[in-house]
């Protein structure tokens, strides 16, 4: 369903805060609107539905460990039947109602769903994914100074906005788009709060990400990383003015003509 970005603006403002908790709402191509789940509305409305374009997540409650199957496209993460249609080189933008949190990383990732045929097949536990933006600990110390996570947070009514570009290089076709926030406010018990939905990308690209780029999730995180498994109180921390965002590093487009595992 396409929604008319006024009227999108007045819905966000009578939307209530039911937690301090949230979750990816809608996403916008240009000033088209797509609406994504809402877990406070009746799942029988929503799943299933032929303009349904995001995974569905039954909870604004965050992913816990990072060997919860949850972690790829939420819980449960069930299929989506739509895409949200965009050219290579545009930006798609994440729409959150409101975020609370403060401190943490996000990341932004795509999952090719050709070896499943369409991404209404592909198990998200079974697709590789990419990083394609990330964004951590802008200015000061990792306790005191300033996240994108709470940077991005409007407080004036209007909803906060993530927006990506999509890679121009992109090979088109069929994608998982994977959107994460990683929470870090409560000492060492990272919040992750992961949504999915479907693109059809368009373009005359060729590339795809050489293969030391793309994981699994799980799979892609340890226990014992020490930007996960954080207290982000101690003295040291404190005065760290540098942080490691997880994952592997983003990949910027381009295609190793040398890589024989592409």
């Amino acid at each position: 369903m396409i929604i008319n970005l006024v009227l999108a603006a007045f819905l966000v403002l009578v939307q209530p805060l039911v937690g301090a908790h949230g979750g990816l709402a809608n996403y916008t191509v240009g000033d088209v609107w797509y609406r994504g789940y809402d877990p406070n509305e009746p799942a029988a409305e929503q799943q299933g539905q032929s303009w349904m374009v995001q995974r569905i997540w039954a909870s604004i409650d965050p992913i816990f460990h990072v060997n919860d199957t949850g972690l790829a496209c939420n819980t449960p993460g069930t299929t989506a039947n739509s895409y949200i249609p965009i050219a290579a080189g545009d930006n798609l933008t994440a729409v959150y109602w409101y975020w609370l949190h403060p401190v943490g990383p996000m990341s932004i990732w795509l999952a090719d769903c050709s070896p499943f045929g369409k991404c209404e097949h592909a198990d998200p536990n079974k697709l590789e994914f990419f990083k394609i933006a990330e964004e951590g600990l802008l200015n000061g110390t990792v306790t005191e100074g300033m996240w994108f996570q709470k940077a991005f947070q409007h407080w004036d009514g209007t909803p906060d906005l993530w927006p990506v570009r999509i890679p121009e290089t992109i090979k088109p076709g069929l994608y998982v788009v994977r959107h994460e926030i990683l929470s870090l406010h409560i000492e060492n018990k990272p919040q992750f709060y992961p949504e999915c939905a479907h693109l059809n990308i368009s373009g005359t690209g060729s590339a795809v990400p050489p293969k030391d780029y793309r994981v699994k999730f799980p799979g892609a995180y340890q226990d014992d990383d020490p930007s996960i498994n954080i207290d982000i109180y101690t003295d040291e921390m404190r005065e760290t003015t540098n942080y490691t965002i997880p994952g592997p590093p983003v990949w910027d487009g381009l295609m190793n003509k040398y890589c024989a595992d592409c």
